[in-house]
């Protein structure tokens, strides 16, 4: 089963394809627009807008807080009772140091504001706060799948592994639209979401 969608796809392997080609479309806008560079590094602002910008022509829900409560195997994300308090601490968190940053990134990681899409924002999210901040971002070309996946998936536990992994990936090419695109790349994306209670705000 597909996402309610805007496109009236109903095959979930057709609906990622189509989704994949028009958020990297967005995604190209936003980075040559320089849209994506007045906005406020670190806010939720900032993410709700680039979710909005990138899905906008194929979900309602584009830029707009999640109301079902999700889990990822046998990991919970914030339940949609507390996501605006999370959202708001994330919010609150420091970002001047390269550790500060991933940790803000990891703990929005765990928040998941939105039903879909979360990796390819907050990737872009990252990459925005690393750039204001370091004057740098993530050439996510070095930073092999399935160690990324491993790393995040434990990050909520343990972020030494995600602090290194990435790290070793950080360039000072902030204006390279190469690197940038490599953020939201499709293979970084995966499925086996779990939508386990409905609940209407």
């Amino acid at each position: 089963m597909a996402l309610e969608n805007k496109l009236g796809i109903t095959d979930s392997v057709e609906l990622a394809r189509a989704e994949e080609r028009i958020s990297k479309k967005k995604a190209v806008e936003l980075f040559e627009s320089g849209y994506l560079y007045k906005l406020k590094a670190g806010t939720f602002e900032a993410l709700a807008e680039i979710h909005s910008y990138l899905f906008a022509d194929i979900y309602e829900f584009a830029g707009k807080v999640r109301v079902v409560n999700m889990s990822k195997g046998n990991f919970r994300f914030a339940p949609v009772m507390y996501l605006q308090a999370a959202i708001e601490n994330v919010e609150k968190m420091p970002q001047s140091t390269y550790d500060e940053i991933i940790e803000k990134y990891v703990e929005i990681n765990v928040v998941h504001p939105f039903r879909e899409g979360n990796g390819r924002s907050t990737r872009i999210w990252l990459d925005l706060i690393l750039r204001k901040e370091l004057n740098q971002i993530i050439d996510w070309s070095k930073v092999d799948k399935e160690d990324y996946l491993l790393a995040m998936e434990r990050s909520p536990i343990k972020d030494i592994e995600i602090k290194y992994l990435l790290k070793k990936a950080l360039t000072d090419k902030v204006d390279d639209r190469k690197i940038y695109m490599k953020g939201i790349d499709h293979s970084y994306y995966y499925e086996g979401y779990t939508v386990y209670k409905t609940e209407e705000l």
